[in-house]
C-alpha cells in the first residue's frame, strides 16, 4: 500500500473523519444548547452543558487510547482497525435517537456518554491509518486531506441542521429535531460503510499475546516522561488550543442570544461555523503542504497567535458583523493547526503503536474540549453579576489558552 498510495487513498482513509466532525459539530454547537432549553432552567443553562459534555470527554479520553491499543494488538484478518470502525459506529447509530426520545437532563446525559464512547471506540483505530498506510514524506499531506474532510464535515450540514432546529419547538415541532438526528446517523452509516468497504489493511498481526485485555488497557496511557518528552510538551499544547476553540464553538448560540440579542441563534451560530469554516478550508490544505517544506512548528505556533488575534476581534466587536469576520479568522487559524498539528503528532509518535500513541492525543484534544466546559458555570457565575459579564471571562480565557497553547511549541524539538 506505501509504494503505491494514489490520490483517492488519501480520501479513503480519512472519509470517516468528515462523518465524525459532522456528527459532533450538530450535536455541540445547535442541537444539544436547544435540547437543554427544553430540559433546564434558563439560569443553568451554561453550567448544564458545560457538565453533560464534560462527562462525555472524559470519557472520550479514556476510550479512545484504550480502543487504539487493543487495535495495535489485534489479529483480524481483515485488518486492525476496520473491525472496530463498524462496531462503534452501528452503536453510535443506534444511539442518536435517544436524544430526541428522552425527556429528562439524566436520561440525556446518559444517552450523550454512551454515544461518545461508541463513536471513540472506532475513531481511535481509525486515526492510525496515516501512519499505518501512508509513506513518510506525504503524511503532511495526508493529515492536510484528513482536516480538509473533517472542516468540510463540520460545516457541510451545520447550516441545514441550523435551519431544521431553527423551526423546532418541544410542542409542535419536535419533527424537525427527528429530521436532523436522521441526517446525522446517515451521514454516519454511509461513511462507516465507505471506509470498512474500500480501505485495504494488511491482516492484522497479534503482538504480546502473553499481555492480558486489563494490561493492554493499563498500557494505553504508559508515557515515559523521559523518552517521550517532547510528546507531552506536544498534548498540554494542543490541549489548550483545543480548549480554546471548544469555549467558543460550545458557547457560540448562548453568547449570540444573550450577549448580541439575535431572535434565532440557531441559525445566526450556523452562520458564524460556516464562516470559520470557510477560513479552514482556506488554511489547511496549504498549511499541511507548508509544514512538509518548513517544518511543522512555525505553522502550529503561528496558527495559535493568529487564533488569539481573532478572539481579540470578537472581544471589542459590537455587531454580528464583526464576530463573523472574528470566526473566520479563528477559522483560518483552526484549518493551519488542525493540519501542520497533526503532522507534527505523526512525526513525534513511535513506530508499532501508532493508534495507542494518537489515541492518546485524544487527552489532549477531548481532554481540552471537556476542560472548556467548566467554564460553563463560570460565566453564569458573572453573568448574575453583571449580565454579558461572563461572556467577557469566557473570551478573556479562550485568548490565553491560545498564546500559552502556541509558546509551549518552543520547547519541542521537531523529528522529521
Amino acid at each position: 500500500m506505501k509504494d503505491k498510495f494514489g490520490r483517492f487513498d488519501y480520501v479513503k482513509i480519512t472519509i470517516y473523519g468528515f462523518a465524525l466532525a459532522a456528527l459532533w459539530s450538530s450535536l455541540h454547537s445547535i442541537v444539544l444548547p436547544l435540547r437543554l432549553l427544553d430540559l433546564v432552567a434558563e439560569a443553568e443553562k451554561n453550567t448544564r452543558l458545560g457538565l453533560l459534555t464534560f462527562a462525555g470527554l472524559l470519557l472520550a479520553m479514556m476510550v479512545q487510547p484504550i480502543a487504539g491499543a487493543i487495535s495495535d494488538r489485534s489479529g483480524f484478518r481483515w485488518g486492525r482497525r476496520r473491525p472496530y470502525i463498524l462496531i462503534g459506529s452501528l452503536i453510535g447509530i443506534l444511539l442518536l435517537p435517544g436524544i430526541g426520545l428522552f425527556q429528562s437532563y439524566i436520561a440525556l446525559f446518559i444517552i450523550y456518554c454512551l454515544l461518545q464512547m461508541s463513536t471513540n471506540t472506532a475513531q481511535g483505530p481509525y486515526q492510525a491509518f496515516i501512519p499505518d498506510l501512508v509513506p513518510p514524506d506525504r503524511k503532511g499531506l495526508a493529515s492536510g486531506v484528513k482536516s480538509l474532510l473533517e472542516i468540510v464535515g463540520g460545516i457541510a450540514l451545520v447550516r441545514l441542521v441550523g435551519y431544521f432546529m431553527g423551526n423546532y419547538s418541544p410542542d409542535s415541532g419536535t419533527f424537525w429535531l427527528w429530521l436532523v438526528l436522521a441526517v446525522l446517523a446517515a451521514v454516519l452509516l454511509a461513511a462507516m460503510l465507505a471506509t470498512v468497504t474500500t480501505v485495504k489493511e494488511p491482516p492484522g498481526r497479534k503482538i504480546e499475546r502473553q499481555l492480558t485485555i486489563w494490561k493492554t488497557i493499563a498500557r494505553s496511557f504508559r508515557l515515559d516522561v523521559r523518552a517521550d518528552r517532547d510528546f507531552i510538551i506536544f498534548l498540554i499544547s494542543r490541549l489548550l488550543i483545543f480548549m480554546a476553540l471548544a469555549t467558543i464553538q460550545t458557547f457560540a448560540l448562548f453568547y449570540l442570544k444573550d450577549v448580541i440579542g439575535l431572535a434565532n441563534p440557531a441559525t445566526a451560530t450556523a452562520d458564524l461555523l460556516i464562516a470559520a469554516g470557510v477560513g479552514m478550508l482556506i488554511a489547511v490544505y496549504p498549511a499541511g503542504r507548508l509544514s512538509d517544506r518548513i517544518g511543522r512548528r512555525p505553522v502550529v505556533i503561528s496558527s495559535g497567535l493568529l487564533g488569539a488575534g481573532g478572539i481579540m476581534v470578537i472581544f471589542f466587536s459590537t455587531s454580528y458583523g464583526m464576530i463573523i469576520v472574528g470566526g473566520a479568522i479563528i477559522g483560518t487559524a483552526t484549518g493551519a493547526f488542525m493540519s501542520s498539528n497533526w503532522a507534527l503528532a505523526t512525526d513525534l509518535i513511535p513506530g508499532g503503536e501508532g493508534a495507542r500513541y494518537l489515541g492518546l492525543t485524544n487527552l489532549a484534544t477531548a481532554g481540552g474540549a471537556a476542560l472548556a466546559r467548566l467554564i460553563g458555570p463560570v460565566i453564569d457565575y458573572f453573568n448574575r453579576y453583571d449580565a454579558g459579564l461572563g461572556y467577557q471571562v469566557m473570551l478573556g480565557a479562550c485568548f490565553t489558552y491560545f498564546i500559552a497553547g502556541s509558546l509551549l511549541l518552543l520547547k519541542v524539538r521537531e523529528r522529521r
